[in-house]
């Protein structure tokens, strides 16, 4: 997943999802490209907040993520 440059738009029909690792726990999603970009300029603050939280626990307490289209 590559990090699109700041003036790059996000089509907000997709998403990055990063699954619980344990069932009952939560997870955490995204707004990203069709390719899994997401734009850190494009976040709200707690947006920004739960992604860096979740790359940083991939493999702990979150799975890979999976680019999902939203519904």
């Amino acid at each position: 997943m590559d990090l699109l440059s700041p003036t790059a738009p996000v089509a907000a029909q997709y998403e990055l999802r990063y699954a619980p690792v344990c069932p009952g726990g939560c997870g955490v999603s995204v707004p990203c490209d069709a390719q899994g970009r997401v734009s850190l300029d494009a976040l709200s603050e707690r947006e920004l907040a739960n992604y860096l939280f979740a790359r940083a626990v991939v493999g702990r307490d979150l799975c890979a993520p999976e680019v999902v289209a939203r519904a």
